[in-house]
């Protein structure tokens, strides 16, 4: 999986050179259903291809044309997918997102990319990291109330001979076992050599944990914001949180082996802890939009959180989950330009890029926990 962050937001927020394309599939991940993926996305091309020629022209429609309809001839591509497909393209760039939710189907053509379905992604609050320890390798997953999904990792070191290299302790023939299992499977096979302490294992595992502690709240979760959940055998969770300064870090864990977890078993778990903290993000949000507004620092009147956008006055929004009302926000005076059921804007989505350009906070919320009942609520700086 690609990870999704607001920095990826705002990078293509910046980069609207039209036309753009944005192009939302949900997809299938189990065989043989899934075979459908491609036929599918075919139907949605021949609809992009009518409202790019429709709109743009033929110069500037050829080279996206022939990029999406790449893609649809790999097969290989389409043999592993999640739960939902983004493709946003422009003649500046090509990307292509797994979601590990369902979206709806949707291909719109603008002078601007359509973020909304993204946005309820990455500012969803029941989203989460999970890293699995081991004294010889990590995992670390991505996942949010329904699905979880190992993230192919980059520059982090993934085994302790990448992390420590010539460096790490030689393994010999004999060995010792430690943790609660002692030899059986979710046990951990210690290799000693001539002369060697166990203290120099524990020396090596404490290493390996600081060089993926530094790397993954660089790479991950500085950027994401994610909570981190660890899963891993309990001297390994302890000598892990000797080490770490990532604030991301939870204070509860998983204390099992990860390796003898099936991934419905790990999202289980992880979801048991995870919710309980999801929950309270989104009553203080809440709370927090209420205490705002009795003080005039909040309101849901959505053409005066258009002006306040605008001026950069938007500290936080919530947005209302699966929402849509048509219209657009002129970005020189914010004001709100209204449309039908038919149109493709969408004011929402509008409201949050426009906060999003401004430095602030845009945070998707299902409905039945929205403060109001317009699709927005917003907190004002001043």
């Amino acid at each position: 999986m690609r990870p999704l962050t607001t920095d990826v937001l705002r990078a293509l927020l910046d980069d609207a050179e039209p036309p753009c394309v944005s192009l939302y599939q949900p997809t299938i991940r189990t065989h043989p259903e899934r075979q459908q993926n491609a036929i599918r996305y075919r139907n949605l091309l021949r609809s992009m291809e009518r409202s790019l020629t429709d709109k743009y022209p033929a110069r500037a429609v050829r080279p996206l044309l022939e990029r999406f309809q790449a893609l649809a001839e790999d097969n290989a591509f389409w043999t592993s997918r999640t739960e939902g497909l983004a493709i946003l393209a422009s003649p500046a760039r090509f990307d292509v997102f797994d979601l590990q939710r369902s979206v709806p189907e949707r291909v719109v053509v603008a002078d601007s990319f359509h973020l909304k379905p993204l946005l309820r992604v990455v500012q969803s609050a029941d989203r989460y990291h999970m890293l699995g320890l081991t004294r010889g390798a990590v995992k670390l997953y991505e996942g949010n109330r329904d699905v979880v999904d190992e993230v192919e990792l980059e520059g982090v070191p993934a085994t302790i001979e990448e992390a420590l290299g010539t460096e790490h302790t030689e393994r010999s023939e004999s060995f010792w076992s430690v943790g609660p299992f002692h030899g059986r499977k979710g046990g951990i096979a210690i290799h000693m050599g001539s002369g060697q302490r166990k203290d120099d294992v524990g020396i090596d595992a404490e290493r390996f944990f600081r060089a993926v502690d530094r790397a993954i709240l660089e790479r991950y979760s500085r950027p994401s914001g994610l909570p981190l959940l660890l899963v891993g055998l309990p001297e390994n969770l302890a000598v892990f949180r000797e080490v770490t300064r990532n604030p991301q870090v939870m204070d509860v864990a998983i204390e099992v082996d990860p390796d003898s977890l099936t991934r419905e078993e790990l999202r289980t778990r992880a979801w048991r802890e995870i919710e309980p903290f999801y929950l309270g993000r989104l009553e203080e949000l809440t709370d927090r939009y209420r205490l705002e507004r009795s003080r005039g620092l909040g309101g849901d009147d959505l053409e005066e959180i258009a002006r306040a956008a605008v001026a950069g006055r938007v500290d936080t929004l919530l947005v209302e989950a699966e929402r849509f009302v048509p219209g657009r926000i002129d970005p020189d005076t914010g004001d709100v330009a209204e449309g039908d059921d038919s149109a493709t804007d969408d004011l929402l989505d509008d409201l949050a890029e426009t906060v999003l350009r401004m430095k602030g906070e845009a945070i998707v919320v299902p409905a039945e926990r929205m403060p109001s009942d317009t699709g927005a609520a917003a907190i004002y700086r001043f």
